[in-house]
């Protein structure tokens, strides 16, 4: 005889609800990485739609799908905007700027996370007052003009690289994670701060420090008030400025003018696809912290 065999409604009956509730949960969740990857992923795709363009396509039809793929916008883009240049100022004021500010968020976050220095409730409060504080452009281009480093690449890195932001408020939820017995047992054993610091601290934290480093190199590449205020030869500027100038030569041809933003954003987009693990276990830790 054939084993009995059950209906939709029986079978569904027989199913515990909090494997359902789970499934519905999972389904849900991917709907909602769906539409936050089509959120995302739109405005790249219509960059790069309209950036393969010819001029003539793009103002018959200006949303519709490239019939005749123009690969030669990129290198026209390249060569007219002399974007080489402008990206190799970009790639040594963020390399530079995000080192400098990851290193201000470590000797200042640690010792304040860990009660090592007076008032350390205070100065967590102020690392988020000073996110909503508006910039002080005059004050900085005055303290360059009068220091010599106006329209100089080690002034605009020094500007850059002490806006830490976000950086040591994420670093102090971080350190929060690692052990106060390991400090007491390095004291124990005669090491000293810095040692400890840069021997002991710095290896644990480096999903933090990534995480840090990763923040700061978007802010700094995207960066385009400062570097116009106070750099002023065409030789220095970074890729922000660059793609500005060339937008006030070229706003009439939009595909030209798509190809140079995707050129722009693309590092960036390249560097997060690599780099993303760490951006993931640093929020995370620091979350946790």
């Amino acid at each position: 005889m054939s084993a009995p065999t059950l209906t939709r409604r029986e079978a569904a009956a027989t199913v515990p609800p909090a494997p359902r509730r789970r499934r519905k949960l999972r389904i849900g969740a991917y709907l909602c990485i769906a539409l936050i990857l089509l959120v995302f992923l739109f405005p790249l795709a219509y960059l790069l739609n309209t950036a393969l363009k010819s001029n003539a396509e793009f103002i018959a039809d200006p949303v519709g799908i490239v019939r005749d793929p123009q690969w030669g916008n990129f290198l026209d883009a390249w060569n007219q905007g002399n974007f080489g240049s402008y990206i190799l100022n970009s790639v040594l004021y963020t390399g530079v700027g995000a080192a400098i500010g990851t290193f201000i968020a470590l000797v200042m976050a640690f010792p304040v996370s860990r009660g090592y220095i007076r008032g350390g409730k205070w100065w967590s409060i102020l690392f988020v007052l000073v996110l909503f504080l508006p910039n002080a452009l005059i004050t900085q281009f005055q303290l360059l003009y009068r220091l010599g480093l106006y329209d100089n690449r080690l002034g605009y890195v020094l500007m850059v690289g002490v806006g830490v932001g976000i950086g040591p408020l994420l670093f102090s939820g971080f350190v929060k994670s690692i052990p106060t017995e390991l400090d007491e047992a390095a004291a124990l054993d005669g090491v000293g701060y810095w040692r400890y610091l840069f021997s002991f601290v710095f290896p644990l934290a480096k999903p933090a420090l990534a995480t840090i480093f990763i923040l700061q190199a978007v802010w700094i590449w995207n960066e385009i008030i400062l570097a116009t205020v106070l750099l002023a030869d065409p030789s220095k500027f970074p890729v922000t400025v660059g793609l500005y100038a060339f937008k006030g030569t070229y706003s009439n041809q939009w595909p030209l003018l798509a190809a140079a933003t995707f050129i722009v954003a693309a590092p960036l987009i390249v560097g997060y696809i690599f780099i993303q693990r760490y951006l993931v276990s640093g929020v995370l830790g620091a979350v946790k912290g």
